[in-house]
């Protein structure tokens, strides 16, 4: 009996991490870049940055998620120490309202929510179509596994061990703080871990004196995760999480030790022991939020010196990946071109990652901004060089037919990446110098247009690498398919920038030129990339081999 209660409390915990996965999954698919856009933007002011990070957290459902985010800009310099803190503590707060709203019964959704969802994913086309149906499934599963959690554990209210092990948990809370928090590490989702105490309170009779603590916990050990993912990136990354674990950490044992010595009046906020908690829960962000917002500039300083300089590398110089170009393999055709994939991968993400703050770099950027994104276009030339040099090698052992088709394909997507890179180095982030030392800025209509048009290049620069990796047909498709959409967005940018300048608008008429060389690069971007799609679908025979219609 108790194996089986423990065995559905398990599928139910499983099927709880994954449903929070798959809606995360889909916010990133349908408006990644947008989201990265809006945490960018933190670099403004701290307010900023607590409203950006609770915003986009309240989407991915998870703050975690959001510190990866804002460890990568920190890493590119857009975001000091001190704002990245800031956006992670908003992130913090906006995860815990999204506890809020799941903890409510909306069993009554579901059907709704798998209907509608599962028809939009497995019948639209279109990307944000089948992005939304996947985000509404995933939202269905939470609640689904909620009510498993609800079901499974409601035996354990009259098991014979229960009483024995609340009322340990409620006289050691120091045991429960650090319980809370191995759990919320081990699920890497402070969501999940918080709906499930909840469950257990609720169903299984957990006492509140015990719950708050392993609540509390769970806060810290969520901090510990982003600490544990972006342990590989370099030093300017690796602060923020660092900073944000110390800040939950500090206000978990001093909320503990609060909650140990006063009555909260918790009755008069809900009869339920799960709103109690989440209230709990809601309420300790809120107090980090407004706490530690103004100290994020002093923990800047203190997490700087906790992680020094690394001389051996250079000043905050990231530690550069090894190539996976593996030379012990090249004579094994198999390995070698998975190598090469591997390495054609890494080439790809250096493009992203340059091209990804072009629009901030348009809109404000400064000239050491600029010039260091530049430069990451000389290590995506040796990559490229790399791959060639391999590949050459590799052909001049014995490949059969399908395996040098194979390198070829990887060769030429290696010569368009290598072209991509040079359309955002020496055109879009070109185009930025000149704007900036001219003084020329977009109008507000036209930078919406660049900025609606950027984020689609950079969803189709994400889907063609998976594309590279996976072979996927009906994801090739939909990338050959985006190249229509970004042609008809390229004639809508051209008619609405016409239709500006015969109204005279003096920014329109300032930065007409510009305007018009980022539609146009950023639609040849699209189409390298795009490229790596073409192999794929011709072998499947679902490409046609001219556009033109035949002559009569």
């Amino acid at each position: 009996m108790a194996f089986l209660i423990l065995l559905k409390i398990l599928g139910a915990v499983m099927l709880l991490l994954y449903a929070v996965r798959m809606v995360r999954t889909g916010f990133e698919r349908a408006s990644g870049p947008a989201l990265r856009r809006a945490i960018s933007k933190a670099a403004s002011g701290r307010v900023t940055g607590v409203f950006s990070g609770m915003a986009v957290a309240v989407l991915l459902q998870s703050a975690t998620a959001v510190a990866v985010l804002a460890a990568g800009f920190a890493t590119s310099g857009i975001l000091t120490t001190a704002a990245g803190l800031a956006v992670l503590l908003g992130a913090d707060l906006g995860s815990s309202l999204v506890v809020q709203f799941l903890v409510f019964d909306l069993s009554w959704l579901v059907p709704l929510l798998l209907a509608v969802g599962a028809w939009l994913f497995l019948k639209i086309e279109y990307r944000t179509a089948k992005q939304t149906g996947r985000i509404l499934v995933g939202i269905a599963l939470v609640l689904i596994s909620l009510q498993m959690i609800g079901d499974s554990t409601a035996p354990l209210k009259e098991a014979r061990f229960m009483p024995q092990i609340a009322a340990y948990l409620a006289s050691d809370t120091l045991t429960a703080l650090a319980l809370g928090a191995v759990l919320a590490f081990l699920m890497h989702s402070s969501v999940a871990t918080v709906l499930m105490i909840a469950a257990f309170a609720q169903k299984a009779g957990l006492p509140l004196e015990a719950a708050i603590p392993l609540v509390l916990g769970a806060n810290a050990g969520a901090g510990a995760v982003a600490i544990w993912l972006t342990r590989g990136m370099d030093r300017k990354a690796r602060l923020l999480p660092l900073g944000n674990f110390i800040f939950r950490s500090a206000g978990a044992v001093a909320a503990l030790l609060l909650v140990t010595s006063v009555h909260l009046p918790l009755e008069e906020i809900s009869s339920l022991p799960a709103q109690q908690l989440v209230a709990v829960h809601i309420l300790f962000n809120l107090a980090l939020v407004l706490i530690c917002t103004p100290l994020t500039a002093p923990m800047a300083w203190l997490v700087e010196r906790i992680l020094p300089e690394d001389v051996s590398t250079g000043e905050g110089e990231p530690n550069a990946p090894k190539s996976a170009l593996d030379q012990r393999v090249v004579h094994v055709p198999r390995l070698a071109l998975a190598s090469a994939t591997r390495e054609l991968l890494r080439m790809g993400e250096q493009v992203e990652a340059m091209a990804q703050p072009v629009m901030m770099m348009l809109d404000n950027g400064s000239v050491p901004e600029i010039r260091r994104l530049q430069q990451m276009d000389g290590s995506i030339n040796v990559i490229h060089s790399d791959i060639k040099l391999y590949i050459a090698e590799l052909n001049r052992g014995e490949l059969t037919s399908e395996e040098a088709e194979q390198s070829l394909e990887l060769a030429s997507f290696a010569i368009n990446l290598e072209r991509a890179g040079d359309l955002v180095s020496k055109n879009l982030l070109e185009r930025a110098l000149g704007l900036l030392e001219n003084g020329v800025s977009f109008s507000e209509e036209g930078r919406r247009e660049l900025e609606r048009m950027h984020d689609r290049v950079l969803a189709n620069m994400q889907l063609a690498l998976n594309v590279l990796v996976s072979s996927d047909v009906a994801s090739a498709r939909e990338l050959i398919a985006e190249k229509d959409m970004m042609r008809l967005l390229e004639k809508e940018c051209h008619d609405r920038h016409l239709d500006r300048l015969k109204s005279r608008l003096p920014e329109s008429i300032e930065s007409s030129n510009a305007h018009m060389e980022v539609v146009r690069s950023l639609k040849e971007i699209n189409s390298l990339f795009a490229t790596v799609a073409v192999p794929i679908l011709a072998r499947e025979g679902q490409l046609r081999d001219s556009r033109l219609v035949p002559a009569e």
